[in-house]
């Protein structure tokens, strides 16, 4: 898909618009649903619910990832009812779509009327004090594709959204994160299971390296995953607000690993230097590890989730 125009953004959103019940021409809140997170579109009003197919809305793409369903839907979230449109899935740089057009969802939310925008999704935990479960609430991020030369704003600017040379600085609403405490210490969560973290975008498909890792630690990240990114600098480009919620799911393998050199000399004598580093190729990163810890947590995110749209809709 080329560069979207501004055009073709008010093109679907008129289409959505066109086929969406009264309560629903306006909606404030967006989220989008990361990997195996999707579940919280079953625990709004069913009888009210609008679903559409991603394949049938024009201009998006089809996801192609397993825990990722590929629909978009519009519902009533939390105690307060609060108008809600939900991605449930998202489209990634690695399926072989361009950030202009992962991130055209985004641009077609400004325009029907989302003003807050919740990111989730699955990553790795570079930061050894970080556990598998917790919850990163987002406050910075690094975006390696962006700073080799792949941006989402690459190309015209939408001027009807934002300006050509947007700050990111303030990419993680500060408001926004302290909701996102006090809901999770409000419906009973431990403060050692939600933190906040720096997140580090890679392109994929494959699992870092261990060198690239380190790297990205030694950078200040905590934290690591394939997508979000975009759509946050879209989201801030457009004026909308945003939480990121990172559900870390996995380890990531920052150890040096076994030297080859210093077994060998080992074996034949010519040294009494043990390795004591672990041996990595025991340990490695797989997506099913991901869809795993996100369905043990799913019911505890859902419940956050609904809390802070209460809490936001409060204010």
């Amino acid at each position: 898909m080329s560069i979207a125009s501004e055009t073709t953004i008010q093109s679907t959103a008129a289409f959505l618009k066109d086929k969406l019940p009264e309560h629903f021409q306006s909606v404030k809140l967006g989220i989008i649903c990361g990997s195996g997170l999707g579940g919280l579109v079953d625990t709004i009003d069913q009888s009210s619910k609008v679903a559409f197919a991603y394949k049938d809305i024009p201009g998006f793409a089809v996801s192609t990832v397993a825990g990722h369903a590929g629909k978009l839907v519009f519902g009533f979230l939390g105690e307060s009812n609060v108008p809600t449109v939900f991605m449930v899935g998202r489209f990634h740089f690695y399926e072989g779509h361009t950030l202009q057009h992962c991130t055209f969802p985004v641009r077609v939310m400004k325009l029907l009327g989302v003003e807050s925008l919740i990111v989730t999704n699955a990553c790795g935990s570079l930061n050894p004090e970080h556990k598998v479960g917790d919850i990163a609430v987002l406050n910075d991020h690094l975006s390696l594709p962006g700073m080799s030369g792949f941006s989402p704003l690459i190309g015209p600017n939408l001027d009807s959204f934002g300006p050509r040379f947007p700050a990111v600085s303030d990419a993680y609403t500060y408001n926004l994160r302290k909701i996102a405490f006090e809901a999770a210490l409000e419906i009973g969560w431990s403060e050692n299971d939600i933190r906040e973290g720096v997140y580090a975008f890679v392109a994929g498909p494959s699992y870092e390296t261990r060198a690239e890792a380190r790297h990205l630690a030694s950078m200040g990240a905590d934290v690591v995953g394939m997508s979000t990114v975009p759509e946050v600098i879209v989201a801030r480009h457009s004026g909308i607000k945003v939480l990121g919620l990172s559900l870390i799911t996995n380890a990531v393998v920052v150890a040096r690993g076994k030297d080859a050199k210093k077994e060998i000399l080992l074996k034949l004598g010519k040294s009494k230097d043990i390795d004591t580093e672990i041996d990595t190729e025991k340990v490695i990163a797989n997506h099913e590890e991901v869809l795993e810890t996100s369905a043990k947590r799913a019911a505890q995110m859902q419940q956050l989730v609904k809390k802070i749209a209460d809490l936001i809709s409060s204010q």
